[in-house]
């Protein structure tokens, strides 16, 4: 890509903010090589690896890449028998331990989510497992790049020697200062050190009471640092034990950097798996700050953005925009006002492109879809100034011409302002003319300009779209809102007349104009008048399809708490029943021990089988309690059909039969409603003869009774996540067993969120993929309690 154009449409800026989210310097220096590629195969592969590391960051929000140091340098000293310090020695352990971090991280994000990450793994493999290597380092040196005591017994006793002979020499030194005439011949009563030997601030004129050495002297010449004569020797000790800690301690940085350099290629190979991982994750995590998507790619020249918005804009600010070029027309000619927008809308489509073909996620919704050119052209100037003199022409024509050398049907051309500056009429013709060229050599094309000629041009050629920029004369604002479809108007004069300029000064103005400028202009107002109404009447209708579902809704409510009430007061009314049947068996069996007993005691005349049968007479006598649910009727063995009439036995209602659920359940209609009903409580009525009907369109959506299926596709994960929960919530309502969720396969990323919230739902029995003839991995399948 031209370095101007990355320039131009900000990609340099979309870069400068990208370096700051990576971890470490490896890789800083890889994103700043960073540049969009024209190759399909390399931008596929770059899309997919911000993917993959977005996948990570939505599960776990994090990645362990802290701790990564270049150390390739180091490695290389070592390769070669150079001594590494303790410093960089201390680096290549903390590079080892982040590597073997992430690479556990990585590997049970794949086990415990049950993911699919090819990249990610691939660069795990690369990472070599030096865990001994880590353990050498840092068992010899400290974080701070200190070679401990216990790095080797020999440092270890040398060192012990050193602390015994330093405290021998400080305890003379401190009788020395504690003595009775310290306070007279010494500048202060301290210890200190002078060229690595241990000395005391004498004063000049008792410089031969102690002997010794001289080391240094104050700056007024008046103290002398002497070295007394009692511990040169001690001193001389001291400096041996310390040349051997010097010896010992390169001992051990040169076997440790040997090891470095046996295990070079491994950690050379480290070092480009975690360059490659903090790219793919900066990558991700900037394009979470701008709620990026993963656009689909093509090489055919189509573009279509759904909500697209400039990364660089404020969220506050920005206005988010449908753009779609390369089906139907390749070329779109944008009017309008100015600073209506139009040059952010031209920047928007250059910049997501560039954006996609260097590898990052668009600012775009889910289902947005962007062409790899093999290259980009723009012609952009950001003067919003109303003078434009004959050098800003020129400059124009100077990068125009290069375009023209270049630009061919594998190419994006951005055109701002088109033949501005000269005039009008001149530069309208070269628009004209320009615009002829690069769309007959198959460029797609996106240029925006004041001309009205230009307006007409959109519709003389097929395959070339008008644009304009919305404008809203009430407010005299732009809105910043893409028409596609409509060119756009100068609204001078509705601007005018809102300001307060007199009707007969306008009306004049408008007789000047030619009768086509008045025509088109008209032809304008039209198709924008048509539009609102045409958004007004959306509006309306959305009023409308609510207010009905909320209808529904209720309906549905009301019914469930219907058949409620019906099983309690049911339940309620055996309850009762038996209530009644067991008090009268109580008292029958109290009167027939009451009889035997006046028998035994009276030898009255009353027989045993007489007590049996009046007994048997009792529990007949018991009331009886109809099960209205299973009654039988012959009509229950008629063979049914979905579309045939029935009568709801327990409901004394007629309806429709939909669909057979399972084995003895069917959907019936009645009125708006569908409900389950049990075979057995059906009568068949008729079947009506099947009507030849024309072929109508339908509208996709709720109707008025709850789909079999959700339809989450193209919907961004925390909108889908509320209508799953809404639409289960419906469907339990309408008494469905079994729903259907599509949610496409994609990243997998909305599967799974849908499927982690059916796993808590109360009313959720079980879930599964659906088969084969059902969506397969596209789909889930639930049964619900």
């Amino acid at each position: 890509m031209n370095p101007k154009v990355l320039k131009t449409l900000e990609f340099l800026k979309i870069k400068e903010k990208l370096i700051t989210y990576a971890s470490s310097a490896l890789g800083r220096n890889k994103l700043n090589d960073l540049v969009p590629s024209s190759d399909f195969t390399i931008v596929k592969r770059g899309l997919e690896e911000t993917d993959e590391a977005f996948t990570v960051l939505r599960l776990k929000g994090h990645v362990p890449l802290d701790g990564v140091f270049d150390i390739r340098g180091s490695v290389k000293r070592a390769e070669i028998g150079s001594v590494v310090s303790a410093s960089e020695l201390v680096e290549v352990a903390s590079t080892i331990k982040a590597s073997r971090q992430m690479k556990k991280f990585i590997t049970e994000v794949i086990e415990e989510e049950n993911i699919n990450l090819p990249i990610l793994e691939e660069e795990m493999e690369r990472i070599s497992d030096l865990l001994w290597l880590e353990k050498e380092i840092t068992n010899s040196i400290d974080e701070q790049g200190y070679v401990l005591d216990h790095a080797s017994d020999t440092l270890r006793s040398i060192r012990n020697q050193i602390r015994s002979k330093e405290t021998r020499i400080r305890e003379r030194l401190d009788s020395i200062i504690r003595s009775s005439n310290a306070q007279k011949m010494l500048s202060d009563a301290i210890v200190t050190i002078r060229n690595d030997r241990y000395v005391i601030p004498v004063k000049q004129e008792y410089r031969s009471h102690y002997g010794g050495i001289v080391h240094d002297q104050s700056s007024s010449g008046q103290t002398l640092f002497i070295e007394p004569q009692v511990v040169v020797e001690l001193n001389n000790d001291l400096q041996g034990l310390k040349v051997k800690e010097h010896q010992e301690i390169e001992r051990i940085l040169i076997a440790l950097s040997n090891e470095v350099g046996a295990e070079a290629e491994g950690l050379r190979l480290t070092v480009a798996a975690l360059t490659e991982l903090d790219f793919y994750f900066a990558k991700a995590r900037f394009s979470k700050t701008y709620r990026g998507t993963k656009p689909a790619i093509n090489d055919q020249g189509r573009i279509s953005l759904k909500r697209a918005r400039h990364p660089l804009i404020s969220a506050d600010e920005i206005v988010e925009n449908d753009i779609w070029l390369g089906d139907e027309f390749t070329t779109i000619v944008i009017t309008g006002p100015n600073t209506g927008g139009k040059t952010v809308t031209l920047k928007t489509i250059g910049l997501t492109v560039l954006m996609a073909q260097a590898g990052l996620y668009v600012p775009a919704l889910e289902g947005s879809e962007v062409a790899v050119f093999d290259a980009v052209y723009a012609d952009i100037g950001d003067e919003q100034s109303i003078e434009q003199n004959l050098s800003t022409f020129s400059s124009h024509m100077v990068n125009i011409v290069d375009i023209l050398k270049k630009a061919d049907g594998h190419s994006l051309v951005l055109f701002d302002e088109l033949g501005a500056g000269t005039d009008p009429q001149e530069g309208a013709a070269l628009a004209i003319s320009i615009l002829d060229e690069v769309y007959n050599r198959g460029s797609r094309v996106v240029a925006t300009t004041h001309y009205p000629e230009l307006k007409a041009y959109g519709y003389n050629r097929e395959g070339v779209a008008n644009a304009s920029v919305e404008f809203d004369v009430e407010s005299l604002r732009p809105t910043y809102k893409l028409l596609i479809g409509i060119p756009g108007r100068s609204n001078a004069f509705e601007i005018s007349k809102r300001l307060g300029l007199q009707d007969n000064i306008i009306e004049r103005a408008r007789s000047l104009m030619s009768e086509d400028r008045q025509e088109v202009d008209s032809m304008i107002a039209s198709l924008e008048a048509n539009r609102k109404q045409a958004e007004n009447a959306w509006v309306e209708v959305r009023e409308i399809l609510r207010d009905a579902e909320n209808i529904h809704n209720d309906l549905q409510k009301q019914m469930a708490e219907y058949y409620q009430k019906k099983d309690e007061l049911t339940e309620k009314a055996k309850e009762k029943a038996n209530q009644i049947i067991e008090e009268a068996k109580e008292k029958a069996e109290t009167i027939i021990q009451e009889l035997r007993k006046l028998r035994l005691e009276k030898n009255a005349e009353v027989k045993e089988h007489e007590l049996i049968e009046a007994r048997k007479r009792l529990e007949d006598a018991a009331p009886e309690v109809k099960r209205t649910a299973k009654k039988k009727t012959a009509a229950k063995k008629h063979s049914f059909l979905p579309g045939d009439e029935v009568k709801v036995i327990s409901l004394g209602q007629k309806g429709a039969l939909v669909e057979k659920l399972n084995d003895h359940e069917w959907q019936v209609q009645i009125g708006i409603l569908k409900m389950k009903v049990d075979e057995s409580d059906l009568e068949w009525l008729h079947t009506p003869k099947p009507v030849e009907t024309k072929p109508i369109a339908t509208v996709k959506g709720k109707d008025y009774h709850v789909n079999l299926e959700l339809d989450l596709r193209g919907e961004r994960y925390e909108d889908a996540l509320l209508r799953v929960e809404k639409y289960i919530d419906d469907a339990l309502l309408a008494g469905y067993p079994r729903v259907s969720i599509i949610h496409g396969k994609g990243t997998g990323a909305l599967r799974q969120g849908v499927q982690n919230y059916l796993k808590n739902h109360r009313s959720v029995k079980s879930y599964r993929y659906g088969e084969a003839g059902e969506g397969g991995s596209g789909v889930t399948v639930v049964q619900l309690k």
